[in-house]
């Protein structure tokens, strides 16, 4: 059974809020039906032409009390609801950043922009409302039914098993049928939007090469086709909606008509006064608030499924268990050691996506103890992404093993931030200060921690002749600063967070020769002490390793030290060459 990782932590974590604003739901609904039932009995009593007022003042101040209750109430609900859901929103969200963030590699070759963008735009909206427009409600509308089966029940079960009845076609029958005719229709449209999130972010990452073709006309078709079949089942599930809202009026109208005719009857045999009619009957409108609204809660079901499944396939915890399962002799890793030192050992390992893939890695050995260099080099798809992903744990070997410190490294799971940090050929900047964007290394550094990190990273000066220093905005995507002070910006970050293990993910791409040795010089000084793994394609600052890997096809075709490459594999020697021309 898969452990639930995004809905039911947080249901713990706010549970004493949770149950506040039930209790709040419920009362305003109360309430309501307080207001309503003292406002019959009021304007029948008041029909009666009663000899003195005070026969009707308790009931006057009951319409003002449950009518001033209800909106108070109402309100404090809402309040406390949006409060515990924008605390959950933001909380999901961060934990997302966290998840994506140092498994950028693993999910960068699996997934696409678009599949991230929504994710973070699309399917954490759609989990946060799991709590205040699916769960609660439900849960309000089964303690109303229970009361006011039982309430009326006080009078004759009879008509108590009546009204049952109806409510259970309002809260069980309807909404299990909308769920069956529109399960399809709601997974065919959140999969058709998360495909125009695709597709968007492709165009606008794009967009040039678009207008160059001149097939700016061709994707705008294509676009609105798509949007076409979103709209199409869109239409449908509005109009059954439409259709699901009669049949629910239609429901609570035969209630309506026999509350009448209950309460005429009881009046009739003396055991009612004629003057509760209007109360009994006015009593069931405001129900239809807590009831009718099921059904649409219930069909949303599909879309939360979709939204889970997803950010459990972008997280990989959709076999989580399978997966995070630790055997009881490693349960208690060592963070705090392997913090400090981490040594990784990968001995005969492999790697398949799929059953019937080739190896992307294969037979690989590896023996990096704290504070060795190795630099990865081999063409696109020759496996170092995957050597990289096995290294952080984000998937497991076929064959082999893969450890740190003797551990395996997927038992380290959501620490692994704290053992290893990347700085990959495109990290984020936020449009947020200099400070900020750096401070994501370690989010309670101080102004020292984070101005020694920026001179480490060499952009000191930089900073200091920005208008307002650390506090300087960086602009979207850091816009205000060129691609190699971007890169330190970015190396700042992963200085500050201060892990015992670098991974370079080509993070020279697009910088032009000059910086590209500044910066590689930077960080080589930089990191004294600390495990390096580089990943490249080519051989500038590979004199700075001390071990060289050449991978492709998931084998290792050579290994060794620079000089040791240089003097005895040829093709070593043409490609560095081919890379330092001028020597």
């Amino acid at each position: 059974m898969r452990q639930d990782r995004w809905i039911g932590p947080y249901m713990r974590m706010y549970s004493g809020r949770f149950a506040l604003y039930l209790i709040l739901g419920v009362l305003t609904l109360l309430a309501a039906s307080m207001l309503m039932f003292t406002s019959g009995f009021l304007i029948s009593k008041s029909a009666t032409q009663p000899y003195n007022i005070l026969l009707v003042y308790v009931p006057i101040v009951g319409v003002r009390a449950f009518g001033i209750g209800r909106a108070v109430i109402h309100y404090v609900e809402r309040l406390v609801g949006h409060d515990t859901v924008l605390r959950i929103l933001s909380k999901m969200r961060v934990r997302l950043y966290k998840i994506l963030e140092p498994q950028a590699l693993f999910i960068r070759s699996r997934f696409r922009t678009g599949d991230i963008l929504g994710a973070l735009a699309d399917d954490i909206e759609q989990l946060q409302n799991v709590y205040i427009r699916t769960v609660f409600p439900s849960l309000i509308a089964l303690i109303l039914y229970a009361a006011a089966v039982i309430g009326i029940g006080m009078f004759d079960v009879t008509f108590a098993l009546l009204i049952a009845l109806y409510i259970f076609i309002l809260v069980a029958v309807l909404p299990y049928i909308s769920l069956k005719l529109t399960q399809k229709m709601n997974i065919d449209i959140k999969r058709e939007r998360n495909g125009l999130y695709q597709k968007l972010t492709d165009a606008v990452m794009g967009i040039g090469d678009w207008v160059i073709s001149g097939r700016t006309g061709d994707f705008l078709s294509k676009y609105e086709q798509d949007e076409v079949k979103v709209m199409t089942i869109d239409r449908q599930l509005r109009a059954w909606s439409r259709w699901r809202s009669l049949i629910g009026q239609l429901v609570m109208g035969l209630a309506v008509v026999s509350m009448i005719y209950w309460s005429a009857g009881q009046v009739a045999t003396g055991d009612l006064n004629p003057v509760m009619i209007a109360a009994f009957v006015l009593v069931v409108f405001p129900l239809t608030d807590a009831f009718l609204p099921v059904s649409e809660a219930v069909q949303r079901i599909p879309e939360y499924r979709e939204s889970l499944n997803r950010l459990n396939r972008i997280s990989g915890e959709d076999h989580a268990d399978e997966e995070m399962h630790v055997p009881a002799d490693v349960a208690n890793v060592d963070i705090a050691a392997a913090s400090r030192k981490a040594h990784f050992q990968l001995q005969q390992v492999s790697y398949a996506y799929g059953a019937n893939d080739a190896n992307s890695v294969d037979d690989v050995s590896l023996d990096v103890p704290q504070g060795k260099r190795v630099a990865i080099i081999g063409r696109s798809g020759a496996g170092k992404s995957t050597l990289l992903k096995l290294i952080m744990g984000a998937i497991e070997p076929t064959q082999g093993t893969v450890t740190i410190n003797g551990i395996p490294s997927s038992h380290f799971g959501d620490d692994m931030p704290k053992i290893i940090s990347v700085l990959n050929q495109s990290p984020h900047l936020f449009d947020t200060t200099v400070s900020n964007n750096i401070m994501l290394g370690r989010p309670d550094a101080s102004n020292e921690d984070i101005f020694k990190a920026a001179e480490q990273a060499q952009i000191g000066e930089l900073i200091a002749s920005l208008p307002n220093g650390l506090d300087t905005p960086m602009r979207e995507t850091g816009q205000r600063f060129s691609g190699g002070e971007r890169q330190r910006v970015a190396l700042a970050r992963v200085l500050l967070q201060d892990t015992p293990v670098l991974i370079l993910d080509e993070p020279t791409v697009g910088l032009d020769p000059r910086t590209e040795r500044e910066l590689l010089s930077t960080i080589f000084h930089t990191t004294l002490g600390k495990t390096l793994i580089w990943v490249t394609h080519h051989l500038v600052g590979a004199e700075w390793m001390d071990e060289i890997i050449f991978m492709e096809h998931g084998k290792i075709i050579m290994r060794g030290t620079h000089a040791e490459l240089i003097e005895a594999e040829p093709r070593y020697r043409n490609l560095y060459k081919l890379d330092r021309p001028s020597e």
